[in-house]
């Protein structure tokens, strides 16, 4: 794979991180206008890292595999 491939790898699994994770932030923000508890936590935007395979682990697989 060529270091453009890695790279656009890398920069797909964050933008869609990142999407999911304003989405969620919305939600947050939405509830808490009207009263209510939030919808997520800490942890859940730290599963979103996770899930999307863009914490240190995985994109140093990417990039020296």
């Amino acid at each position: 794979m060529s270091p453009e491939e890695k790279a656009a790898i890398i920069n797909a699994r964050a933008a869609t991180a990142l999407i999911r994770a304003m989405g969620m932030q919305a939600e947050n923000f939405i509830r808490q206008q009207r009263g209510h508890t939030i919808a997520y936590a800490e942890d859940a935007f730290t599963k979103v890292i996770e899930e999307e395979g863009i914490h240190w682990n995985s994109i140093h697989g990417v990039l020296y595999d």
